[in-house]
């Protein structure tokens, strides 16, 4: 469950409405039970959704966790986005 959390952590940095889907399911990206009810495994295709004034930069940093970071837990070279003010 660890990758799921670290999604809700990214995800919970920005103020925009965003959203995931698999299937015909789409729930929460900021609630880890909700993540969790998607029962993605590795190589699950995801869409992620997301509205609001920084929703681009929300996208960009969950793309990053995923396909650039494989959700490593290792520090980043740079912050995965912003936090919230």
């Amino acid at each position: 469950m660890r990758p799921a959390m670290l999604f809700v952590d990214v995800a919970g940095r920005y103020h925009s409405d965003i959203r995931v889907s698999h299937g015909p399911t789409t729930v929460d990206a900021k609630s880890i039970m909700q993540m969790t009810m998607l029962a993605a495994t590795c190589g699950t295709t995801l869409k992620i959704l997301a509205q609001g004034d920084d929703a681009r930069q929300a996208t960009d940093a969950l793309r990053e966790l995923v396909e650039v970071q494989m959700f490593h837990e290792t520090p980043a070279k740079r912050p995965l986005g912003e936090t919230k003010t």
